[in-house]
């Protein structure tokens, strides 16, 4: 069996999945289970200061978006921080990492815009002993208007500021976990290594609104006829997420940050995904929300089965492994050419095929009396579409033509691939002469 063992700047843990700071890291009870169940970490749900008491909602707090299944695709919450007492939270704190010493434990932190305020609630989080600090610079909602949360993510100055007070005032490895509700996620990363932070993590929710009751004219969830905006998570924003990592993974400044990947992590091949593009690790809350911690057991088991198959003896040799391949648009091989291919013998005759490509597309694909369809190469500019909308697993592929080939669409020989950087209709060729 592959390692599944992480050292992630510093801190150690059986495997790469930790619980995200939410609800189900919000009190030892929980954070007990996940540990029983074989999650390899947590972040504590969000501590704040001794000041004002956080006071949540008690109607709805989630929102969601089903698939045509009813599968959670996505949920929106309007809770807030923690509202148990601090000294509760740091007693058990405390507790669990004296009973777990080998589980990663890091505690989630939002406090006011202030030095004093940092610096009296690290000392507290230092005497429970827990591994490290994160910062959660990033809830959209409800607690901006404090001056915390996403009021400070969305500043880098702000993050780069808060980042030295606790580097200064904290012996403990620290983690930013920076806000997606910005143009560029590269700027808050940077600010964060600027301030000395030991890592990133990424993303936090997305601000959103998720659906409107349409009896009662309210966005959901609803508390008392009004609803607010509220923080996105879930598997529809892995995509998101995948990005902004592999912006910081391959940016200049930031490659050599270790990032912490968050957002819709439900398989492991989601998680896989994530350490390839860069992150040392991975935070779960949604699909521990919705199956229970028990789908650990599915997680390490697949991760584990997957470095097996490719020969991985160790997490590090899969982290990373794909940021090379990332680039931008302008780079691209425009000498490579693919058509589609129907595979006849898994072909259910369905027509989806057909009428995305006929209706909305490039009229590449044939429909015969008996319903028999064919890609018609002359057409094909090989856009994916038709491979996209196929109910039945690669009964559609797309293969590329070899060298010297004739594209039937253009009438030209397909050029060599490998020469695509020196060829005279490449952008990037002509900006260098």
């Amino acid at each position: 069996m592959a390692n599944l063992t992480t050292n992630f700047i510093g801190i150690k843990s059986p495997n790469p999945y930790w619980l995200a700071s939410a609800p189900p890291t919000d009190k030892e009870y929980n954070v007990v289970r996940a540990y029983k169940a074989g999650w390899g970490g947590v972040v504590w749900k969000t501590l704040g200061s001794e000041g004002p008491p956080v006071v949540n909602v008690n109607g709805s707090r989630y929102g969601a978006v089903w698939g045509a299944d009813r599968r959670l695709l996505g949920l929106n919450n309007i809770e807030l921080i923690t509202d148990r007492p601090l000294e509760v939270n740091l007693r058990e704190i405390k507790q669990v990492k004296r009973d777990w010493p080998d589980r990663a434990l890091v505690v989630s932190l939002m406090v006011p815009c202030d030095e004093e305020s940092w610096k009296a609630i690290l000392k507290h989080v230092e005497d429970t002993e827990a591994d490290g600090v994160e910062l959660n610079f990033g809830c959209p909602h409800g607690m901006s208007e404090r001056g915390m949360g996403a009021a400070v993510g969305q500043v880098p100055e702000y993050i780069e500021m808060v980042t030295r007070w606790v580097k200064q005032h904290s012996r403990m490895p620290c983690i930013v976990k920076l806000t997606p509700n910005i143009a560029d996620i590269r700027k808050p990363a940077e600010a964060a290594k600027r301030g000395g932070a030991d890592a990133v993590s990424l993303i936090n929710t997305i601000n959103s609104i998720t659906s409107v009751n349409l009896d009662t004219f309210s966005p959901e969830p609803m508390i008392d006829g009004k609803g607010a905006h509220g923080g996105y998570c879930g598997p529809a924003v892995k995509p998101i997420a995948l990005n902004m990592v592999a912006e910081i993974a391959r940016s200049a400044e930031t490659r050599d940050l270790p990032i912490s990947g968050i957002g819709g992590v439900t398989t492991w091949r989601d998680a896989a995904e994530f350490l390839a593009l860069g992150a040392g690790n991975v935070q779960v809350c949604t699909a521990a929300m919705t199956y229970g911690f028990g789908i650990i057991k599915e997680l390490t088991a697949g991760l584990s089965q997957y470095m097996d198959d490719k020969g991985f003896t160790s997490v590090d040799q899969l982290v990373g492994r794909a940021v090379p391949n990332v680039t931008d648009w302008q780079y691209l091989n425009l000498n490579y050419v693919a058509k589609a291919k129907i595979n006849q013998d898994l072909c259910i005759s369905c027509g989806r095929c057909y009428a995305a490509c006929e209706d909305t597309s490039h009229q590449a694909i044939s429909m015969s009396p008996d319903r028999k369809f064919e890609v018609i190469d002359a057409e094909c500019v090989a856009c994916n579409l038709c491979v996209n909308v196929c109910p039945v697993q690669d009964c559609i592929t797309m293969e590329a033509l070899p060298k010297g080939a004739t594209d039937l669409r253009t009438g030209e020989k397909v050029g060599d691939y490998a020469n695509w950087t020196t060829h005279p209709n490449n952008p990037m060729a002509k900006a260098a002469e």
